[in-house]
């Protein structure tokens, strides 16, 4: 029914059922994870009424700490959501339900829930799904301008005036920073964090 997917990983198409309505996936290396795509396989829809509550569990030296992420949904099949700022909070009485909360690996839990109850719940604001495309478009956005504003100063050689108090820099240095941002930018939206 459900399908994980942690960037730059492999998806994972088989939770562990805990119950009837209770779903895991384990995570492993949660260090290493910035963003997770929780998404539907399509094959069976929620009944009427009903979507899915998804949970963070962040290995703390207590066990698991499960935080509220967001949901999916028959009208919502999919999400992406930012983890890499996720903090711990109490447990708000999820541990027991997905499993105790005793893995060394932070988890993803899905609770079939009420969607009513459901979209009255607020996730956590570092956690709340991104917009990967508007940040892709924004970040696009601003490189052209500054490459555009930058490049506006440009002056040949013999159109050079001496300023000593003036730094010059070379307009294929700002190409190819330009042009190496841009590559890095399509390869991993969030290199810059690093």
């Amino acid at each position: 029914m459900f399908g994980c997917l942690v960037a730059g990983r492999l998806v994972q198409g088989d939770p562990t059922r805990v119950d009837e309505t209770h779903f895991i996936f384990n995570l492993v290396d949660t260090e290493n994870i910035s963003h997770v795509v929780i998404f539907m396989l399509g094959t069976v829809p929620f009944p009427d009424g009903l979507g899915g509550a998804v949970y963070f569990g962040w290995p703390t030296t207590a066990g698991l700490t499960w935080q509220y992420l967001g949901h999916v949904s028959n009208d919502k099949p999919s999400a992406i959501f930012k983890l890499c700022k996720a903090k711990p909070i109490e447990n708000a009485g999820f541990g027991s339900t997905f499993g105790g909360g005793t893995s060394t690996n932070a988890q993803i839990g899905i609770a079939v829930e009420s969607i009513n109850e459901i979209i009255q719940r607020t996730p956590n604001s570092n956690t709340q799904a991104s917009k990967v495309e508007s940040f892709r478009e924004f970040s696009q956005k601003m490189l052209e301008s500054f490459f555009n504003y930058a490049s506006s100063f440009a002056v040949t050689q013999s159109q050079m005036v001496p300023q000593p108090d003036t730094t010059f820099i070379p307009a294929d240095a700002i190409q190819k920073w330009f042009d190496n941002f841009q590559r890095k930018l399509s390869q991993d939206l969030y290199f810059w964090r690093t």
